[in-house]
């Protein structure tokens, strides 16, 4: 059966889209990592090609935001 995936962020450059992903997995959340391969491969970051869009299986969405909203920063 195919899980629905569900847009959590989408963020500027792999390197933090990587450690988003790292953060995740080590509480079991399973996530995919949507990008245009220009803007990896030639570090581009204009025009949308450095975007990276994270994606999670709709049943974990609260739990994956919840695990992204604790970890802004408090003003």
């Amino acid at each position: 059966m195919e899980q629905e995936l569900k847009q959590l962020i989408v963020i500027e450059g792999m390197v933090e889209a990587e450690i988003i992903k790292s953060k995740l997995d080590s509480f079991d959340i399973p996530c995919l990592l949507q990008f245009e391969s220009a803007g990896r491969l030639y570090g581009i970051t204009m025009n949308g090609l450095g975007k990276v869009k994270i994606m999670v299986n709709a049943g974990d969405y609260e739990k994956a935001r919840e695990l992204l909203d604790t970890d802004e920063p408090e003003n």
